[in-house]
């Protein structure tokens, strides 16, 4: 991507070098779901790239980045910055107030947060209960890896995610679709469906920025929209299924949505820019 002379957001915690926290209580409730979610978000267990020694304390250490990861927290600010003026410019021309931009938390192995300990085994995740985004740069460094999903849009893609996440948020959209999960009961299929839908409504709303990125910046160079497309589609639960050895796919246990749903819903919004298309919670399931 072309971001040469952007500004990277001030709106950051860099927690990086703290270890542990103790694990909030959250008694089942918004963020256990959401760190539940997010889990599968790769479909990969990370934790044997993790150092978990420090759980249950929160303690500062001298702490050295290397070149690689400064050049990735450089990028996920920047990244950040963007999403902040896209989307302050989205709500404003469609009537939705003022945006209120998340806290990106940049932080190594474990974490505090409002919806318990965060872990970088889970990859990155959004907390709507402190209203934070928190990413362990080192799994941008694992996607190529791990998912064979690269590329700066790609990384971006992942980030814009989470934001979506938050967008869902401020419009009320997280919290009723939780509600309805909840009703429904942890992994059930209905509830399964209702986070298949809160998930390819981020999808969306990542490829609506992306959309308004390129035309206000001309930031997306040559093959990256392919790459953030592959990205998708590596994501995808029916893809994470197989890969992982089942013989045939669970539907009833898809949370993310299919391979086929995720691209559609990303290019929906980047071919778009309009939110208003992002009507996921509106059609019938098989439609999506």
């Amino acid at each position: 991507m072309r971001l040469d002379g952007r500004r990277e957001s001030n709106n950051v915690e860099d927690r990086r070098g703290m270890s542990g926290g103790a694990k909030l209580g959250i008694g089942g409730g918004l963020g256990a779901i959401i760190v539940f979610l997010i889990a599968q978000f790769t479909g990969i267990d990370l934790s044997q790239f993790v150092d978990t020694s420090g759980a249950g304390q929160q303690t500062n250490t001298e702490y050295t980045a290397s070149p690689e990861e400064e050049k990735l927290a450089e990028f996920a600010k920047k990244i950040e910055a963007s999403t902040e003026d896209i989307w302050s410019d989205i709500f404003q021309q469609n009537g939705l107030g003022q945006y209120e931009p998340p806290t990106l938390v940049l932080y190594t192995g474990q974490t505090s947060t409002a919806c318990g300990e965060g872990n970088a085994a889970v990859g990155p995740f959004y907390c709507g209960g402190d209203q934070k985004l928190y990413i362990d740069l080192s799994f941008f460094s694992l996607m190529p890896k791990q998912l064979g999903a690269g590329g700066e849009l790609s990384f971006a893609y992942v980030i814009a995610h989470e934001v979506g996440h938050h967008i869902e948020y401020l419009t009320g959209q997280l919290a009723q679709a939780h509600q309805k999960m909840q009703q429904y009961g942890h992994d059930s299929k209905a509830a399964n469906e209702v986070s298949v839908r809160l998930e390819l409504l981020a999808d969306f709303y990542a490829g609506v920025w992306a959309h308004h990125e390129n035309k206000e910046f001309g930031s997306i160079e040559d093959g990256e929209l392919e790459e953030a497309i592959d990205c998708a589609m590596k994501i995808g639960d029916d893809y994470l299924q197989k890969r992982a050895g089942y013989n045939t796919t669970m539907p009833e246990k898809f949370t993310h949505g299919t391979s086929a749903q995720r691209m559609r819903w990303f290019k929906k919004g980047y071919q778009t820019g309009d939110i208003r298309q992002g009507n996921t919670f509106e059609i019938p399931y098989s439609q999506l």
